[in-house]
């Protein structure tokens, strides 16, 4: 990934430049620190010409609704939430192009919800960082005409943190998360029953203090993996034991440890490209 020679603050003004070119937009918001920030920009670039709209589906915790709630109150943004109740069969099969099919779903809904208030463009929080890693998803922003104005300003992940410190957004030191199907192994079906448990088993990473976290599902067994440098915390067996039997009691039979702890990615790591792991 090239780095960019501009400044922050040139970015930035790009950022808004861009934004109020087109007049009115819907942003894609689910909280998480990218589109939080995404929020914020359209407001000053537009004002109440913006719009959040939020898919709340069994792929979004709770937790992450009511942060984009929030986020939305402090930036002073209308907040439209889309309920989706229902996993779409392609999705549910979880190809390798899983989130593919998940984008094209869920931003089709946005851009519809989107030309009934009369706003013809609906913005995403993809940033420069995220050319980096496996993200089929891009390809169905792209063929739905979503514009990414982070990634045509050249933001990177840092700098949207940075900014978002700037304009004091509680999302700005928000660890990094993506949806809860991103924790089952690409070819194991996903289900609600699944996704819940998963969902239960986080809350109780974020209840017993752990910033950056996953629990992968693999089948009966969840994989924990935290931060490297939360690791040494397990060496409690009292948190061991309590953890335990937590997410034994959501309905995993075994639990365990990741010893080299969080990686963004490490379930695309199973996918091969030309021989080498992507």
């Amino acid at each position: 990934m090239p780095i960019s020679d501009k400044t922050l603050d040139q970015k930035y003004q790009d950022l808004l430049t861009m934004i109020a070119e087109r007049g009115a937009v819907a942003v894609a918001f689910s909280g998480g620190v990218d589109s939080s920030f995404l929020c914020h920009a359209a407001v000053a670039a537009l004002g109440p010409k913006a719009v959040a709209i939020t898919v709340v589906s069994p792929m979004l915790p709770r937790s992450e609704v009511d942060c984009a709630a929030l986020v939305a109150r402090k930036v002073g943004i209308e907040h439209v939430l889309l309920e989706e109740s229902v996993i779409d069969d392609e999705v549910a099969a979880n190809p390798k192009e899983r989130c593919y099919f998940c984008k094209k779903i869920e931003f089709g809904a946005i851009l519809d919800e989107a030309k009934k208030r009369g706003i013809y463009t609906v913005l995403d929080g993809s940033n420069m960082d995220d050319l980096g890693d496996y993200r089929p998803g891009l390809k169905a922003l792209e063929e739905l005409h979503v514009f990414s104005p982070l990634r045509a300003a050249e933001l990177t992940k840092q700098d949207i943190r940075d900014l978002s410190k700037r304009f004091d957004l509680p999302t700005w030191n928000k660890p990094a998360f993506a949806c809860l199907a991103s924790r089952i192994p690409y070819g194991e079906r996903i289900d609600q029953a699944k996704l819940s448990r998963v969902e239960k088993a986080e809350d109780r990473l974020r209840d017993a203090g752990f910033r950056q976290f996953r629990v992968r599902s693999h089948g009966d067994i969840a994989r924990i993996e935290v931060a490297p440098e939360e690791r040494r915390r397990f060496f409690d067996e009292n948190l061991l034991d309590s953890i335990s039997q937590s997410l034994k009691s959501y309905g995993f039979l075994y639990v365990s440890l990741e010893l080299e702890g969080y990686a963004m990615g490490n379930l695309n790591r199973v996918i091969t490209k030309a021989g080498a792991l992507v």
